[in-house]
């Protein structure tokens, strides 16, 4: 994150006086949020610049990030509620300010997410086509996630999507208890890439290697704003693109390989809002075939949980060091009542970024750190 920070600084060329930062974080206290706002408060001060002067937060009403911006008098803030979980954001605060800042129309891309919120609330599945697609995910993974979902977009400017729905499926699907509290494992894996990229890269598995997944195809029918350029003959380089979808799909059905087209007419604001909007309530009635909640993420709080331990770990390491100087792994990790490979990971790390110093000569149980103080070499 310290990386990002100073690359994205470094790039701005000198224009960080003209920027502002969003810092976007409903409850203000997730780690990963709350440690980029400080990398990018520290470029502003190392630049001779007041954070606060630049700084909006998109958070809940009286979370930490919104008392933190209260107090500091930052630019301003834009509240989130706080039942609205991160991956269905997009259509809140989260995703329309970013996207308004970059000029982007977002009461189309409202309006369009409300034309398919609308048509997705049909009960009659024949034209509720997030009802459709739940259910083709469903016969398409036996309703026990045994296929993964391979979604590839033939557009550039939908890149992003297979990651965004990356999120959005597999935390909302991915549960160890249905909501009888029955242990399933259920989930819906998901990876993707662009289309035409793929022509050249895991196609090739796709139709010849194992059979252990669906494809989502993304079409769009409008090529470019300009008309293309003849690449060859009278054909345009978007020709050779839907070529290559068309040619891809049927290659695929030839070796009993199933998949799913979604066409859009443009990548439009209206266009992408209804296609998260589809994906989003797909999401929903998916998880009603499956019996899971979809709105909560036990795994992520366990992961955080996990991380904090790591970080308490350290600062007691550190602490140990301090009083002790040059210690061994496993009388750390004895001392501390640690695993010792836990420990070793973190003296790398800090040892790696000049934090602590490694005696050479010893095995991995074995080896030696102490804290890098100037002047101070391990022995």
């Amino acid at each position: 994150m310290a990386v990002d920070a100073d690359r994205g600084s470094a790039q701005l060329d000198g224009a960080l006086g003209q920027t502002v930062t969003l810092v976007i974080s409903k409850s203000g206290g997730t780690k990963e949020t709350r440690n980029g706002m400080l990398e990018a408060a520290a470029a502003y001060e190392r630049a001779g610049l007041k954070f606060p002067d630049h700084a909006v937060a998109v958070t809940g009403e009286n979370s930490q990030l919104d008392k933190t911006a209260v107090s500091e008098k930052w630019i301003a803030r834009f509240p989130m509620w706080d039942w609205v979980g991160g991956r269905t954001s997009e259509t809140s605060a989260v995703g329309l300010l970013p996207a308004a800042l970059q000029g982007i129309n977002i009461q189309n891309f409202l309006a369009g997410a409300a034309a398919c919120d609308e048509i997705t609330r049909k009960h009659d599945i024949k034209t509720n086509p997030a009802a459709q697609l739940a259910l083709m995910w469903f016969h398409a993974t036996e309703g026990k996630g045994r296929k993964a979902m391979v979604v590839l977009p033939y557009k550039d400017r939908l890149e992003l999507v297979s990651k965004y729905l990356q999120q959005l499926v597999m935390e909302s699907l991915g549960k160890e208890r249905d909501l009888d509290g029955k242990v399933v494992n259920q989930g819906l894996t998901v990876y993707g890439n662009k289309g035409s990229t793929d022509q050249h890269a895991y196609v090739q598995q796709l139709r010849e290697g194992l059979a252990n997944f669906f494809v989502v195809f993304i079409e769009v029918l409008k090529d470019q704003a300009s008309q293309g350029i003849a690449v060859e003959g009278n054909i345009t380089s978007g020709d050779y693109l839907f070529g290559f979808l068309l040619g891809t799909r049927a290659a695929l059905y030839e070796t009993g390989r199933g998949s799913i087209t979604l066409t859009l007419s443009d990548v439009s604001p209206s266009s992408v809002g209804a296609l998260i909007a589809l994906f989003e309530r797909a999401v929903g009635l998916y998880s009603t075939l499956i019996n899971v909640n979809a709105y909560h993420q036990p795994g992520v709080e366990a992961g955080k949980k996990a991380a904090e331990n790591v970080i308490r770990i350290q600062t007691e390491m550190l602490a140990l060091l301090a009083q002790h100087g040059l210690m061994s792994v496993n009388d750390i990790g004895k001392a501390l009542k640690a695993s010792p490979e836990s420990i070793f990971k973190i003296c790398e790390h800090l040892a790696a970024n000049g934090r602590l110093l490694k005696a050479a000569g010893f095995t991995t149980g074995e080896a030696r750190f102490q804290i890098n103080t100037a002047g101070k070499s391990a022995r």
